[in-house]
């Protein structure tokens, strides 16, 4: 069937400004743009940070609780808040989300993005709800990010590949300029492909459609995909959804993370071979970034060349300068 003619323009997914990498003693923001944090975890975190030779600061509203809506760490102007003053201060060199859940597409157009912009190049840090603020910061400021563990979040505390490969990403970018899959991952279309690295997760990326600064499509780009918590039916509307929408039009590769408390794998894979297959572009499964243990720092923006074969991403440069 002959698709209909396509009205709106068409961009391709193009490298963005990468960021300074961090050096010791360097400040970072910690903020909760999304759900409640458990302040047990986030002063592990701290610690973690310090470790590091890093000098963390805790945004203001970091543990406020929203007083109607328990899913929610503050009201949405106070997370807004917060996020602008770390980013907009020029001691801070990183934001570094604490948790997801739920959150950010309720406060990320209250943010002031001319002062945004103005206030130069940072390291925003997060994934899972923090999908919206990469999508944000990619279509409205230009900006690479990096989708990685959390600063309150489990797996950061409690897993070493996830913090030495956020770590080495952070100080030492040319270290992880090819990054490898973790094990179990298998190719389901062969192939090598280049392209914009960009995603998170996918119920996300599908919410994103038909907002003003929305991306028009994942053309050109190396597609990351990831989820957690969803029926197989929603994943399967998600998927359809962007089909539908065209936006997955002209993608040139697929990587697939985890899918954590989702259903059966073998039962995943069918759907995502079913939905995705027909695009006809290399496509690998489990590459170890999202929700899973141990998971990979994926720089959003950068281009890249993805081997289906080898099971890795190579960066045409570091993530950070």
């Amino acid at each position: 069937m002959t698709k209909p003619a396509r009205t709106a323009p068409v961009r391709t997914a193009t490298p963005l400004t990468r960021p300074a990498r961090l050096t010791p003693g360097a400040r970072v923001a910690v903020v909760a743009p999304s759900g409640p944090v458990v302040e047990e975890r986030l002063s592990a975190g701290l610690d973690l940070l310090r470790g590091w030779d890093l000098d963390p600061v805790v945004a203001s509203h970091t543990l406020d609780r929203h007083p109607g809506f328990d899913y929610l760490a503050g009201t949405d102007a106070d997370r807004a808040a917060d996020f602008q003053a770390a980013w907009c201060d020029p001691s801070v060199s990183a934001v570094l989300c604490a948790r997801g859940g739920y959150g950010v597409q309720r406060m990320v157009d209250l943010l002031d993005w001319d002062a945004i912009r103005a206030a130069g190049p940072k390291i925003l840090v997060g994934f899972s709800d923090i999908t919206a603020l990469h999508e944000a910061f990619a279509t409205r400021a230009g900006l690479v990010t990096l989708h990685g563990p959390m600063a309150a979040g489990v797996d950061f505390l409690k897993n070493s590949r996830a913090q030495e490969h956020l770590r080495a990403t952070l100080f030492a970018p040319e270290t992880v300029r090819t990054i490898r899959a973790t094990g179990g991952s298998a190719t389901l279309v062969p192939g090598r492909a280049r392209g914009v690295l960009l995603g998170g997760c996918l119920c996300l990326l599908a919410a994103e459609l038909g907002h003003p600064h929305a991306r028009p499509s994942a053309r050109g780009a190396l597609l990351c995909l990831e989820d957690v918590g969803e029926e197989t039916y929603r994943l399967d509307r998600y998927l359809t959804q962007l089909l539908r929408a065209g936006w997955l039009d002209g993608v040139n590769g697929i990587v697939l993370g985890s899918w954590a408390q989702c259903a059966p794998y073998e039962q995943l894979r069918a759907l995502l071979v079913d939905r995705l297959g027909d695009l006809g572009v290399p496509m690998v499964e489990e590459f170890g970034f999202g929700h899973g243990d141990g998971a990979l720092t994926i720089p959003f923006g950068v281009m890249a060349e993805l081997d289906t074969r080898a099971r890795t991403l190579t960066l045409d440069g570091p993530a950070l300068v």
